[in-house]
C-alpha cells in the first residue's frame, strides 16, 4: 500500500493551499483517510480525517479554516486549507487505516510528509 501526498508549498499568511492523498495497492477497504502534522520537537498532531461514510474529524487548531473531503471511488482525500497562519507551518503526513484484500483487520499506513510553510 502506498499513500501519495501532494500539494504542499509556501504561502503567505491568509492564503490557501490544497493537499491531496491517494491510496493505492492491494486495498479491500479504506476505513479512513486524513492528515497529521508535525513540527520539530513536537508530537504529531491530528489535522483532519474523513471516514468511508464521509464523517469528518478536525483538530481544534484548524476547525473553521480547513475542510477535508474525499473521492471514495478514487481512494483519494483532499484537504482545503484556508486562512493559513504561520503556526500552520509543519510537515503534513497523510494517514489511513486500510484493510488489505484477503485480510479481516485494518492496519495503519503513513505517507511521506509534505512541507507546508506559511510566512507572516
Amino acid at each position: 500500500v502506498q499513500l501519495q501526498a501532494s500539494g504542499g508549498g509556501s504561502v503567505q499568511a491568509g492564503g490557501s493551499l490544497r493537499l491531496s492523498c491517494k491510496a493505492s495497492g492491494n486495498i479491500f477497504r479504506i476505513s479512513y483517510l486524513g492528515w497529521y502534522r508535525q513540527t520539530p520537537g513536537k508530537q504529531r498532531e491530528l489535522v483532519a480525517t474523513i471516514d468511508k461514510f464521509g464523517s469528518t474529524n478536525y483538530g481544534d487548531p484548524v476547525k473553521g479554516r480547513f475542510t477535508i473531503s474525499h473521492n471514495s471511488a478514487k481512494d483519494t482525500a483532499f484537504l482545503q486549507m484556508n486562512n493559513l497562519r504561520p503556526d500552520d507551518t509543519a510537515v503534513y503526513y497523510c494517514n489511513s487505516r486500510i484493510v488489505l484484500r484477503g485480510n479481516v483487520d485494518s492496519s495503519p499506513y503513513w505517507g511521506q510528509g509534505t512541507q507546508v510553510t506559511v510566512s507572516s
